[in-house]
């Protein structure tokens, strides 16, 4: 990657995961039901994604290395 980076492009996926998460525990606060098991999911799609993210990120320093 060559040449300086914005701050939206550093922050926007961490940006997305804390409003979807966010959005996730407040709807499982305020509805009741079906609809938790939709919330929790919201509410819990950071920890797949940022094991995904070190997995990538691991994976490529290995390629480098060698």
């Amino acid at each position: 990657m060559s040449g300086r980076r914005s701050l939206f492009t550093i922050f926007a996926v961490p940006l997305v995961l804390f409003v979807v998460g966010l959005f996730g525990l407040v709807w499982a606060l305020l509805d009741e039901g079906s609809a938790d098991t939709v919330a929790a999911a919201a509410a819990g799609v950071a920890i797949p994604v940022m094991l995904w993210a070190w997995a990538r990120r691991r994976s490529r320093a290995s390629d480098t290395v060698r």
